[in-house]
Protein backbone atom coordinates (compact mmCIF):
# COMPACT_ATOMS: atom_id res chain seq x y z
CA UNK A 1 0.00 0.00 0.00
CA UNK A 2 1.15 3.44 -0.92
CA UNK A 3 1.94 5.45 2.37
CA UNK A 4 -0.30 8.52 1.99
CA UNK A 5 2.56 10.95 3.43
CA UNK A 6 4.95 10.11 0.53
CA UNK A 7 1.87 11.32 -1.95
CA UNK A 8 2.44 14.79 -3.49
CA UNK A 9 0.09 17.51 -5.61
CA UNK A 10 3.87 18.90 -6.84
CA UNK A 11 3.66 17.67 -10.21
CA UNK A 12 1.12 19.42 -11.22
CA UNK A 13 2.24 23.05 -9.81
CA UNK A 14 5.38 22.27 -11.51
CA UNK A 15 3.29 21.55 -14.97
CA UNK A 16 1.89 25.41 -14.38
CA UNK A 17 5.17 26.94 -13.08
CA UNK A 18 5.78 28.73 -16.44
CA UNK A 19 8.77 30.68 -17.37
CA UNK A 20 8.39 34.19 -19.38
CA UNK A 21 10.56 34.70 -22.65
CA UNK A 22 10.50 36.89 -25.68
CA UNK A 23 7.89 35.85 -28.08
CA UNK A 24 8.43 34.22 -31.71
CA UNK A 25 4.31 34.15 -33.00
CA UNK A 26 2.49 36.26 -30.57
CA UNK A 27 2.20 39.02 -28.05
CA UNK A 28 3.64 37.07 -24.90
CA UNK A 29 5.32 33.73 -24.34
CA UNK A 30 5.81 31.70 -21.50
CA UNK A 31 7.94 27.99 -21.11
CA UNK A 32 6.65 25.16 -19.48
CA UNK A 33 8.09 21.94 -18.67
CA UNK A 34 6.00 18.82 -19.18
CA UNK A 35 5.51 16.22 -16.46
CA UNK A 36 6.83 12.97 -16.11
CA UNK A 37 4.28 10.06 -17.23
CA UNK A 38 4.34 6.40 -18.41
CA UNK A 39 3.28 6.74 -21.93
CA UNK A 40 4.90 7.65 -25.56
CA UNK A 41 3.94 11.02 -25.23
CA UNK A 42 2.51 13.95 -22.64
CA UNK A 43 -0.15 13.88 -20.61
CA UNK A 44 -2.77 16.08 -22.36
CA UNK A 45 -4.08 17.90 -18.98
CA UNK A 46 -0.30 19.20 -18.61
CA UNK A 47 -0.95 20.71 -21.74
CA UNK A 48 -4.29 22.65 -20.89
CA UNK A 49 -3.54 23.62 -17.82
CA UNK A 50 -0.61 25.37 -18.87
CA UNK A 51 -1.96 26.87 -21.61
CA UNK A 52 -4.47 28.34 -19.01
CA UNK A 53 -2.24 29.45 -16.83
CA UNK A 54 0.00 31.27 -19.82
CA UNK A 55 -3.44 32.69 -21.42
CA UNK A 56 -4.27 34.35 -17.44
CA UNK A 57 -0.97 35.70 -16.89
CA UNK A 58 -1.86 38.39 -19.87
CA UNK A 59 -5.49 39.60 -18.10
CA UNK A 60 -4.34 41.91 -15.48
CA UNK A 61 -8.45 43.37 -14.92
CA UNK A 62 -9.22 40.83 -13.05
CA UNK A 63 -11.54 38.84 -15.40
CA UNK A 64 -11.95 35.19 -14.73
CA UNK A 65 -11.03 32.07 -16.91
CA UNK A 66 -14.66 31.32 -18.31
CA UNK A 67 -14.08 28.44 -21.17
CA UNK A 68 -11.24 27.30 -23.19
CA UNK A 69 -11.58 25.46 -26.15
CA UNK A 70 -9.07 23.56 -27.49
CA UNK A 71 -7.42 20.79 -30.70
CA UNK A 72 -4.35 18.69 -29.65
CA UNK A 73 -2.06 18.46 -32.77
CA UNK A 74 1.29 16.67 -32.68
CA UNK A 75 2.38 14.39 -28.83
CA UNK A 76 4.69 16.43 -26.79
CA UNK A 77 7.85 15.07 -25.23
CA UNK A 78 7.86 13.90 -21.82
CA UNK A 79 10.18 16.40 -19.76
CA UNK A 80 10.37 18.82 -22.72
CA UNK A 81 10.13 22.22 -22.60
CA UNK A 82 7.07 23.68 -24.35
CA UNK A 83 6.94 27.27 -25.61
CA UNK A 84 3.33 28.58 -25.04
CA UNK A 85 2.52 31.76 -27.13
CA UNK A 86 -0.25 34.06 -26.21
CA UNK A 87 -2.24 36.40 -28.78
CA UNK A 88 -4.53 39.41 -27.33
CA UNK A 89 -7.32 38.99 -29.24
CA UNK A 90 -10.01 41.62 -27.24
CA UNK A 91 -9.47 43.34 -24.15
CA UNK A 92 -12.98 44.33 -23.78
CA UNK A 93 -15.13 45.94 -20.53
CA UNK A 94 -16.89 43.14 -19.59
CA UNK A 95 -15.10 39.76 -21.97
CA UNK A 96 -11.55 39.17 -23.09
CA UNK A 97 -10.45 36.79 -25.36
CA UNK A 98 -7.02 34.80 -25.97
CA UNK A 99 -5.57 32.51 -28.53
CA UNK A 100 -2.64 30.29 -26.89
CA UNK A 101 -0.17 27.83 -29.28
CA UNK A 102 2.32 25.77 -27.59
CA UNK A 103 5.39 24.58 -29.76
CA UNK A 104 8.15 22.67 -28.81
CA UNK A 105 10.71 25.13 -27.43
CA UNK A 106 13.46 25.67 -30.55
CA UNK A 107 9.99 25.57 -33.10
CA UNK A 108 9.70 28.59 -35.05
CA UNK A 109 5.98 28.70 -34.76
CA UNK A 110 5.36 26.16 -37.83
CA UNK A 111 4.24 22.92 -36.13
CA UNK A 112 2.16 23.77 -33.26
CA UNK A 113 1.16 21.09 -30.80
CA UNK A 114 -1.90 22.44 -29.31
CA UNK A 115 -3.98 25.43 -29.78
CA UNK A 116 -6.46 26.48 -27.73
CA UNK A 117 -8.95 29.79 -27.18
CA UNK A 118 -9.77 31.32 -23.91
CA UNK A 119 -12.54 33.50 -22.56
CA UNK A 120 -12.48 36.01 -19.87
CA UNK A 121 -15.36 37.98 -18.29
CA UNK A 122 -16.14 40.27 -15.58
CA UNK A 123 -18.97 38.90 -13.92
CA UNK A 124 -22.14 40.36 -13.75
CA UNK A 125 -25.72 39.84 -11.11
CA UNK A 126 -27.88 37.75 -12.77
CA UNK A 127 -29.93 34.92 -11.96
CA UNK A 128 -28.96 30.88 -11.96
CA UNK A 129 -29.59 27.92 -12.60
CA UNK A 130 -26.60 25.05 -12.65
CA UNK A 131 -27.10 21.07 -12.14
CA UNK A 132 -27.86 19.22 -9.51
CA UNK A 133 -25.14 16.77 -8.04
CA UNK A 134 -26.19 12.92 -8.64
CA UNK A 135 -27.38 11.34 -5.22
CA UNK A 136 -27.23 8.49 -3.85
CA UNK A 137 -23.42 7.93 -4.23
CA UNK A 138 -21.12 6.47 -2.06
CA UNK A 139 -18.57 8.89 -0.32
CA UNK A 140 -15.05 9.07 -1.17
CA UNK A 141 -14.28 7.20 2.54
CA UNK A 142 -16.28 4.35 1.31
CA UNK A 143 -14.30 4.23 -2.13
CA UNK A 144 -10.63 2.50 -2.10
CA UNK A 145 -8.04 5.11 -3.67
CA UNK A 146 -6.50 4.17 -6.55
CA UNK A 147 -3.55 2.85 -4.29
CA UNK A 148 -5.59 0.74 -2.49
CA UNK A 149 -7.48 -0.86 -5.10
CA UNK A 150 -4.19 -1.47 -7.62
CA UNK A 151 -1.87 -2.79 -4.15
CA UNK A 152 -2.57 -6.44 -4.56
CA UNK A 153 -3.76 -6.61 -9.12
CA UNK A 154 -1.43 -6.69 -12.02
CA UNK A 155 -2.10 -7.84 -15.38
CA UNK A 156 -2.29 -6.57 -18.76
CA UNK A 157 0.04 -4.03 -20.13
CA UNK A 158 0.02 -2.78 -16.29
CA UNK A 159 4.23 -1.73 -15.64
CA UNK A 160 5.89 -1.19 -12.10
CA UNK A 161 6.39 2.36 -13.75
CA UNK A 162 2.40 2.46 -14.75
CA UNK A 163 1.00 1.18 -10.97
CA UNK A 164 2.96 3.03 -9.15
CA UNK A 165 1.77 6.50 -11.87
CA UNK A 166 -1.92 5.49 -11.29
CA UNK A 167 -1.14 5.16 -7.70
CA UNK A 168 0.36 7.90 -6.24
CA UNK A 169 2.01 9.85 -9.70
CA UNK A 170 -1.00 12.24 -11.02
CA UNK A 171 -1.09 15.08 -8.08
CA UNK A 172 -4.82 13.68 -7.44
CA UNK A 173 -6.53 11.39 -5.48
CA UNK A 174 -9.08 9.90 -7.69
CA UNK A 175 -11.96 7.06 -6.30
CA UNK A 176 -14.09 5.49 -8.87
CA UNK A 177 -17.43 4.61 -8.40
CA UNK A 178 -18.67 2.37 -9.47
CA UNK A 179 -14.91 0.99 -9.80
CA UNK A 180 -11.68 1.67 -11.27
CA UNK A 181 -11.10 0.53 -14.68
CA UNK A 182 -7.35 -0.02 -14.69
CA UNK A 183 -6.84 -3.43 -15.59
CA UNK A 184 -10.94 -4.68 -15.59
CA UNK A 185 -14.16 -3.27 -16.28
CA UNK A 186 -15.05 -3.45 -11.91
CA UNK A 187 -18.28 -2.58 -11.67
CA UNK A 188 -21.25 -1.94 -14.32
CA UNK A 189 -20.43 -1.39 -17.83
CA UNK A 190 -22.32 1.55 -18.59
CA UNK A 191 -21.95 4.41 -20.06
CA UNK A 192 -21.24 6.79 -17.09
CA UNK A 193 -19.43 6.72 -14.02
CA UNK A 194 -18.23 9.26 -11.22
CA UNK A 195 -15.04 10.27 -9.41
CA UNK A 196 -14.03 11.54 -5.77
CA UNK A 197 -11.07 13.92 -6.55
CA UNK A 198 -8.38 15.86 -4.82
CA UNK A 199 -4.89 16.68 -4.41
CA UNK A 200 -2.64 14.52 -2.28
CA UNK A 201 -2.00 17.78 -0.48
CA UNK A 202 -2.39 21.30 -0.44
CA UNK A 203 -1.57 22.97 -3.63
CA UNK A 204 1.71 25.06 -3.41
CA UNK A 205 1.74 28.95 -4.97
CA UNK A 206 2.59 29.02 -8.03
CA UNK A 207 4.33 32.14 -9.45
CA UNK A 208 2.23 34.17 -11.73
CA UNK A 209 -1.10 32.81 -10.48
CA UNK A 210 -3.43 33.79 -7.91
CA UNK A 211 -4.64 30.89 -5.70
CA UNK A 212 -8.16 31.33 -7.42
CA UNK A 213 -6.43 31.07 -11.31
CA UNK A 214 -3.89 28.14 -9.79
CA UNK A 215 -7.13 26.17 -8.84
CA UNK A 216 -8.67 26.86 -12.04
CA UNK A 217 -5.82 25.42 -13.68
CA UNK A 218 -5.89 22.60 -11.30
CA UNK A 219 -9.01 21.74 -12.43
CA UNK A 220 -7.93 21.88 -16.26
CA UNK A 221 -5.45 19.78 -15.16
CA UNK A 222 -6.96 16.58 -13.63
CA UNK A 223 -9.97 16.40 -16.07
CA UNK A 224 -8.40 15.13 -18.80
CA UNK A 225 -6.98 12.06 -16.72
CA UNK A 226 -10.39 10.24 -16.58
CA UNK A 227 -13.05 11.77 -19.21
CA UNK A 228 -12.60 8.87 -21.59
CA UNK A 229 -13.14 6.17 -19.12
CA UNK A 230 -16.84 5.96 -19.49
CA UNK A 231 -16.68 5.46 -22.91
CA UNK A 232 -13.84 2.38 -22.40
CA UNK A 233 -16.25 1.17 -19.82
CA UNK A 234 -19.11 0.88 -21.76
CA UNK A 235 -17.00 -0.56 -24.38
CA UNK A 236 -15.58 -3.09 -22.51
CA UNK A 237 -11.88 -1.49 -22.83
CA UNK A 238 -9.74 -1.45 -19.60
CA UNK A 239 -6.64 1.12 -19.72
CA UNK A 240 -4.03 -2.29 -19.38
CA UNK A 241 -6.13 -4.09 -22.23
CA UNK A 242 -3.56 -5.32 -24.81
CA UNK A 243 -3.59 -2.98 -27.88
CA UNK A 244 -5.19 -0.62 -26.27
CA UNK A 245 -4.28 3.51 -27.34
CA UNK A 246 -6.10 6.62 -26.96
CA UNK A 247 -5.50 10.43 -27.31
CA UNK A 248 -7.00 13.44 -26.76
CA UNK A 249 -7.95 14.99 -29.87
CA UNK A 250 -10.22 18.25 -29.01
CA UNK A 251 -11.44 19.52 -25.32
CA UNK A 252 -13.86 22.52 -24.13
CA UNK A 253 -14.61 23.08 -20.13
CA UNK A 254 -16.35 25.66 -18.95
CA UNK A 255 -16.13 27.45 -15.35
CA UNK A 256 -19.22 28.55 -13.88
CA UNK A 257 -17.95 30.10 -10.79
CA UNK A 258 -14.86 30.62 -8.71
CA UNK A 259 -14.11 27.66 -6.48
CA UNK A 260 -11.86 26.40 -3.67
CA UNK A 261 -9.58 23.41 -4.40
CA UNK A 262 -8.36 22.52 -1.07
CA UNK A 263 -7.68 19.00 0.47
CA UNK A 264 -9.99 20.20 3.33
CA UNK A 265 -13.09 18.68 1.33
CA UNK A 266 -13.70 16.25 -2.06
CA UNK A 267 -14.79 16.91 -5.59
CA UNK A 268 -17.67 14.89 -7.46
CA UNK A 269 -16.04 14.30 -11.24
CA UNK A 270 -19.44 13.44 -12.61
CA UNK A 271 -19.28 11.61 -16.54
CA UNK A 272 -20.97 10.07 -18.91
CA UNK A 273 -20.36 8.99 -22.17
CA UNK A 274 -21.91 10.60 -25.32
CA UNK A 275 -20.72 8.45 -28.19
CA UNK A 276 -18.21 6.05 -29.36
CA UNK A 277 -17.66 5.23 -33.15
CA UNK A 278 -15.43 5.65 -36.12
CA UNK A 279 -12.46 5.24 -33.34
CA UNK A 280 -13.10 8.05 -31.12
CA UNK A 281 -15.08 8.60 -28.52
CA UNK A 282 -16.87 11.81 -26.62
CA UNK A 283 -17.47 12.17 -23.04
CA UNK A 284 -19.19 14.97 -20.61
CA UNK A 285 -17.91 15.86 -16.93
CA UNK A 286 -19.34 18.24 -14.41
CA UNK A 287 -17.31 19.00 -11.54
CA UNK A 288 -19.26 19.66 -8.47
CA UNK A 289 -18.08 21.03 -4.77
CA UNK A 290 -18.96 19.10 -1.57
CA UNK A 291 -22.29 21.49 -1.05
CA UNK A 292 -23.70 20.38 -4.12
CA UNK A 293 -22.50 23.23 -6.16
CA UNK A 294 -21.92 22.75 -10.02
CA UNK A 295 -18.61 24.17 -10.47
CA UNK A 296 -17.24 23.28 -14.72
CA UNK A 297 -18.21 21.53 -17.07
CA UNK A 298 -16.33 19.25 -19.71
CA UNK A 299 -16.61 17.43 -23.00
CA UNK A 300 -13.74 16.12 -25.03
CA UNK A 301 -13.16 13.78 -27.55
CA UNK A 302 -10.29 11.32 -27.83
CA UNK A 303 -9.08 8.81 -30.19
CA UNK A 304 -9.62 5.11 -28.66
CA UNK A 305 -8.20 2.62 -31.01
CA UNK A 306 -8.32 -1.21 -30.41
CA UNK A 307 -5.44 -2.59 -31.66
CA UNK A 308 -7.10 -6.26 -31.32
CA UNK A 309 -10.28 -5.66 -32.83
CA UNK A 310 -11.33 -7.89 -35.08
CA UNK A 311 -8.57 -10.17 -34.60
CA UNK A 312 -9.71 -14.08 -33.58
Amino acid sequence: MTDPRDLTSEIFSDAVTLTPVEPKVFDAAFVATTQPCPWPKAYGGDLVAAAAAAAMRTVEDGKQLHSMHSYFMRPADIGGDVRYEVEILRNGRGYSTRQVRAFASDDDGSKPLYVSLAGFAQGEPSASYLAEMPAGLPGPDDVPSSADYLASRDGGTMTPTSKAYWSGGRSFDMRHVPGPVYLTIDGEAAPHQAIWVRPFDALRPVEGLSDEQRDVAALAYVCDYTILEPALRVLGLPWAQEGLVTASLDHAMWFHRPQPFTTDGWLLYAQEALAADHGRGVGLGRFFAPDGTHLATVVQEGMIRDLQAGRG
